[in-house]
């Protein structure tokens, strides 16, 4: 048995100690009147409280209220409340010194002995006392309740112990209820209580044996015994029935005083502590003395009991100590799925897949009945274990598990073999390592534990650790971990930490994390160091995860490590734990009483902040997506990183927003939130930023909101805005600020205004100069007689000044900015602008029901590989495009000016004649005029000005594949209502507007809606590439850029749909066509299986929906692989693995990737670099890298070599590349 301190404080004598049921908390009274309030966990002091005049004797927490009661010589009792710090009232009654004080578990109940010989009951709700307990003759030296009963037991320098029944007390303070006549009448004729007390509380056993006083007395908690201490230097055990009590046996060894003495909550242990400087602890059935602790200065006063945990504390003359008498950290070991550990003497087998937890042997006969195994080592390849244990200065036992875990737990004796050692664990198959620490000697011995080498460890060692390999050990030593080659017995490497306590591995080996009291150390295989982590308070246990990162424990929290050294608290934890592995959102664990646990994690911050520094984009917009990332620290952790612009999508409050929006330029969200606070200090920062930017109307708005005139005429002279100018020199008369009058007249060129400013401001020769110098002689004059003057008085003027005259702007910019700085958008800017209205994504995935291995067509299989796959998730990016203005509308203004007339000349016109009405305008040439879109006018069966309006929007040249679309387009937009049979049918015009009246704006139905392109046609020929029918999914991405020609949306924002579906479908055509071509060579003849493999990688750059990404990479994967191109074909795996796929196209990638990385090379020399960017040329498909010469189509924007300029688009097949264009217009 040892002691294991946990806490220890330096203070004046301690003479009350108490411990917080729940918090990490300890109270300590001491002599110089002080009571402080100390967190045992993270060795602070919280609080001091002194009020109390002379020492302190008795504290004690209350079990489930914020309240504590103390103690002292001053004969007052005080009630503190701890949260808000103060004494809430005093208790006063006692004529002498107070000994101790406790609080009842269940009633408001107060129990305080006095040096008085009395020990009294307070109700602390009422602040009365309700009991006065008189018998003792001497002092009361501790007065506590039984735990359960109601009992109460005192100890007294009289030399007994008394145990008082207070069950009257507990019945008189009940709950009312129905009382009989009798009753009341038998109550009022009770004798009343007498000055000395009650009879509520009587006598019922005087214990007496002690030949001195007793200092302290206190009850089992479950069993009917009491122990009791006293200045005999003896601990005597009582026990009792419901009739009377006996003495049953006496503890001697102390050598002075015996100041308490309790009962062990969990063993049957008596624990005691003395004047003779010693802690003793006893064995309660045998009576005999099991350990001494001893200190060498300090008498104990005072010991307890944490009432909950493994806990004892112990006040002397110069502080306390925290303590506990074994160890409660479980000796484990984890093998893959199997948890091999050590409880109630028994060693078990836990399954982390199926939850069985089985006893597999018996290990009561390794150790004593009071030590605990203190490490555990597992041989899978043998099913061998060893135990170590701290008996006899350290030793070690090795056993042979049984093969069938059924039935019950074999005993350990028999096949067990013991040694001496302090550390002893596997390092081969058939080999383990033993450390003697005494004799600094590290042996190595074979499974019959005989020794077959020995060797010295090159500096002093405390412990030794499995390195992952046969021939490594680590050694653990005062200030560094060393990574020792036991065959060449040499130093392979060292890492400086403070001493190490337990070593953890990766599953894979490839990293380890090395704990010590405070300190984290990660480091890679080959030992070199990744990061340090500190903590305050102390780290218990830790393990990986299946994604590289490192989750602890510590007392109070799970947390976690990542890669690069940050780390984050994952949950707080009621007690500690001992983590034995990290499985998706659930930790399995050990408590400290050796029960295996399951607790769920929420893992969603650690695997996010290991995206981002990962660079794994996709999932953490993922996880954005998915999860509720919220607080201040993921912010700040942003923040840190340099991700502003994803810390702006998790932040609703406004400050922090525009502080964020400033630090990534986004002015947009920067000015709604500058709108929404109003404050000077914002809006003076906006400004800066615009102006930085260059978005003066942004810094107008910033300045006007702060009334900044000055910086607001310097604007309006920069961007040319006169008029504004004027304004502002108003506003400066108004305002009475003939400085800024001055400033604007000047900026204005305005001469006249300086001549008055000046003439009104007193300064009469700087007007006379400024009139006469630019020309203003009649108001020179004017200043000179009024100032009584002539001009022969001038005599000094300057001859050689120049007019202050401001440059006239020449290019006015009012109402449009400057050209804009670049703002950088990241990936994630135009991930959020982009998905939330993205109507064009494919799924994400394959549909419910699809299997990756299912799909077929032109996609292929993997029969010849033997591998399986997956599918990932990407998220897609969308183009903006500027909107282009609407059309003049020249004709529609001279008509409304024209009609007016031509009324008033049939009004005026000779009435005789007779005026046939005039035939109104034909609704199709209202269309036309309208509108400037090509579909309205093959709506109004206009087909000429159509294909002009085409031809100069898009460039398009060719217009066979349109005619069936110009037809029904046309036929679409009339009904036919039949009349008589010999005439025609008449004809109606359907509008798409048909409530509106006036006939300027009245447009024809169109057939194509663009939202049923996207929701039916885009989703059909997804679906058909899907199934790998990339001819038909070819034509049909081509008749939906044809539809596109001939639409009209509603909405202005619908235009960047419209540009961003047109992209869309030309990176499918390009790279559906790319791979169709590929697929036609033969490869039979390294020049062809070249561009078959060329065309396969580009095919991968084109922008696919990501279902199809997947089966593009697994395609190139696949082909690269089979040529032998191992170099390339790892690229693709790797990008493919970067797309967080399922586990079947993962299996296969890494199967491939972990072969191709053997053998890093390329067979075939390919035209392809991945790391620079490109784009394909939509006829030769070859790559246009970038800042090559390239020309495009002027409809669908694909790039060719500028040797093809001027022929007919491949993609699109309707545009000629290389003209210039106006843009296509769907919007009026």
């Amino acid at each position: 048995m040892q002691m294991l301190t946990k806490f220890e404080s330096k203070s004046n004598r301690v003479k009350g100690i108490a411990f917080h049921p729940k918090r990490p908390w300890i109270l300590a009274s001491l002599h110089n009147g002080c009571i402080q309030l100390w967190d045992y966990r993270m060795g602070t002091l919280l609080e001091r409280f002194d009020e109390h005049d002379g020492p302190v004797r008795g504290i004690a927490f209350h079990p489930t209220q914020s309240l504590f009661v103390s103690g002292g010589d001053d004969y007052k009792i005080k009630v503190w409340n701890y949260k808000t710090r103060k004494c809430l009232f005093t208790l006063n009654g006692h004529l002498d010194y107070v000994r101790t004080v406790f609080f009842h578990h269940e009633y408001p109940w107060i129990l305080s002995a006095s040096d008085d010989q009395t020990i009294r009951i307070w109700n602390w709700q009422s602040r009365n006392c309700i009991a006065i307990l008189t018998g003792h003759n001497h002092y009361v030296m501790c007065a506590q309740f039984h735990p359960k009963e109601d009992l109460v037991v005192s100890a007294s320098l009289d030399q007994t112990v008394r145990v008082w029944d207070i069950s009257g007390l507990r019945k008189k303070n009940a709950a009312p209820s129905s009382v009989s006549f009798e009753d009341s009448l038998h109550r009022s004729t009770t004798t009343q209580a007498d000055i000395f007390g009650s009879t509520d509380a009587i006598v019922k056993y005087v214990l007496e044996g002690h030949d001195r006083g007793v200092n302290w007395a206190t009850f089992h908690p479950s069993l009917p015994l009491i122990v009791s201490a006293g200045d005999d230097r003896q601990i005597k055990l009582w026990r009792m029935n419901d009739n009377k009590a006996w003495e049953v046996d006496t503890c001697r060894g102390h050598f002075n005083n015996v100041s308490a003495a309790l009962f062990h909550p969990r063993q049957e242990l008596i624990i005691s502590d003395a004047e003779d400087k010693t802690i003793r602890v006893w064995d309660m059935t045998k009576r005999t003395l099991v350990q001494t602790f001893r200190r060498e200065h300090d008498r104990f006063w005072v010991l307890t009991a944490h009432p909950e945990l493994n806990l004892f504390a112990a006040g002397h003359d110069n502080g306390l100590i925290v303590f506990k008498l074994e160890r409660e950290r479980p000796a484990y070991s984890v093998h893959q799925d199997n948890l091999y550990y050590v409880k109630e003497k028994y060693l078990r087998v836990f399954d982390f897949s199926n939850g069985s937890d089985v006893s597999v042997l018996s290990t009561r006969k390794i150790s004593g009945q009071y030590v605990q195994p203190r490490a555990l080592s597992y041989n899978p390849a043998e099913r061998a274990i060893i135990i170590t244990t701290p008996t006899d200065g350290g030793s070690f036992d090795l056993f042979n598990l049984p093969k069938e875990f059924n039935g019950e737990p074999r005993e350990a004796s028999g096949d067990g073999k013991r040694g001496t050692g302090n550390s002893a664990i596997f390092i081969a198959r058939n080999r383990f390592a033993v450390l003697d620490k005494t004799r600094q000697q590290i042996e190595i011995r074979d499974l019959s534990n005989t020794t077959t080498k020995s060797l010295k460890p090159p500096a002093s060692v405390n412990e030794i650790f499995n390195a992952g390999s046969s021939n490594l050990l680590l050694l653990s030593t005062q200030n560094s971990v060393i990574l020792y080659d036991i065959q060449q017995r040499q130093t392979i490497a060292e890492i400086n930490t403070p001493p190490v306590k337990y070593v953890v591995w990766s599953s894979d080996h490839n990293q380890v994390a090395l704990l010590s009291k405070h300190t984290i150390t990660v480091a890679n295989k080959a030992f070199e160091q990744s990061c340090v982590i500190h903590e305050t308070i102390r780290i218990k246990s830790g393990a990986w995860d299946d994604a590289g990162i490192f989750v602890y424990s510590t007392l109070n929290h799970i947390k976690y490590a990542l890669p690069q050294g940050d780390n984050g608290t994952i949950r707080t934890l009621d007690q500690p734990v001992y983590l034995t592995k990290v499985k998706g959102k659930n930790v399995h664990c050990l408590d400290r009483d050796g029960k295996t646990r399951v607790i769920s994690i929420d893992p969603t911050e650690y695997r996010f902040k290991l995206s981002l520094i990962k660079r794994n984009y996709d999932e953490v917009l993922q996880i954005i997506r998915t999860s509720n990332l919220v607080g201040q620290a993921i912010i700040a952790y942003l923040q840190k990183k340099g991700y502003p612009e994803i810390a702006l999508h998790f932040v609703r409050d406004d400050k922090t927003r525009f502080d964020l929006a400033l630090e990534c330029g986004n002015i947009e969200v920067a000015l709604e939130t500058a709108k929404s606070m109003d404050r000077e200090d914002c809006w003076n920062k906006l400004g800066a930023e615009a102006l930085r930017q260059g978005n003066h109307q942004v810094v107008e708005m910033a300045y006007q909101r702060v009334k900044n005139f000055e910086r607001l005429s310097f604007l309006y002279l920069v961007t040319g805005n006169v008029e504004k100018m004027k304004k502002m020199l108003k506003i400066a008369e108004l305002r009475n600020d003939n400085m800024s009058r001055f400033h604007n007249s000047l900026f204005l060129g305005d001469v006249e205004e300086r001549v008055r400013l000046l003439k009104e401001v007193g300064q009469l020769p700087l007007a006379y100069l400024t009139a006469h110098t630019h020309g203003l002689t009649e108001e020179a004059e004017t200043i000179l007689t009024a100032a009584g003057l002539t001009s022969e008085d001038i005599i000094d003027l300057p001859s050689n000044g120049q007019l202050l005259k401001p440059l006239t702007p020449i290019i006015k910019q009012v109402d449009s900015n400057w050209p804009l700085l670049t703002v950088s958008r990241s990936f994630f800017d135009s991930a959020f602008n982009a998905a939330d209205n993205n109507q064009f994504a494919a799924p994400l995935s394959l549909g419910a029901g699809e299997d990756i291995e299912e799909i077929g067509g032109d996609w292929g299989g993997d029969e010849d590989l033997g591998f399986t796959g997956d599918a990932v998730k990407e998220e897609q990016r969308d183009t903006d495009v500027v909107e282009e203005g609407s059309g003049w509308d020249i004709d529609a203004d001279l008509n409304a000016q024209l009609d007016p007339e031509i009324i008033q000349e049939l009004a005026n016109g000779a009435q005789s004649e007779f005026i046939p009405p005039t035939s109104g305008t034909n609704e199709s040439e209202l269309w036309i005029q309208n509108s400037p879109l090509a579909a309205d006018h093959v709506a109004a069966g206009s087909f000429e000005t159509a294909m002009q309006l085409l031809n100069r929007q898009v460039g398009a040249v060719n217009f066979q594949p349109l005619k069936e679309l110009f037809l029904k387009t046309f036929q679409s937009t009339r009904a036919y209502l039949s009349c008589n049979v010999s005439l025609p049918p008449l004809t109606y015009h359907i509008r798409r507007n048909p409530e509106e009246t006036e006939t300027r704006r009245v447009l024809p139905i169109i057939s194509n809606v663009f939202q049923n392109i996207v929701s039916t046609q885009l989703q059909e020929v997804y679906k058909t590439t899907t199934q790998g029918k990339f001819q038909e999914a070819t034509i049909q991405f081509r008749n939906i850029l044809h539809s596109i020609l001939l639409i009209a949306v509603s909405k202005k924002s619908e235009v960047d749909e419209v540009q961003q579906l047109i992209d869309v479908c030309r990176e499918y055509i390009l790279g559906l066509t790319m791979e169709q071509t590929r697929r036609n060579f033969p490869l039979d003849n390294p020049e062809n299986t070249k561009r078959a493999l060329e065309l396969a990688a580009y095919f991968t750059h084109c922008r696919l929906q990501p279902a199809h990404l997947i089966l593009s990479l697994r395609s190139a994967m696949k082909l690269s692989f089979q040529a032998k191109n191992c170099l390339t074909a790892s690229l693709f795996a790797r990008r493919l693995l970067e797309l967080a796929p399922a586990p079947q196209v993962a299996t296969q990638a890494r199967q491939i990737q972990s072969i191709s990385d053997k053998t890093p090379r390329d067979e075939i020399t390919l035209d392809y670099d991945q790391y620079n960017p490109f784009v394909v040329c939509g006829s030769s498909y070859t790559p246009i890298y970038k800042g090559s010469p390239s020309v495009e189509c002027p409809y669908c924007h694909a790039s060719y070599l500028p040797k093809y300029k001027n022929k007919l688009c491949s993609v699109c097949e309707i545009s000629q590349i290389g003209i210039n264009s106006t843009g296509l217009k769907v919007h009026v």
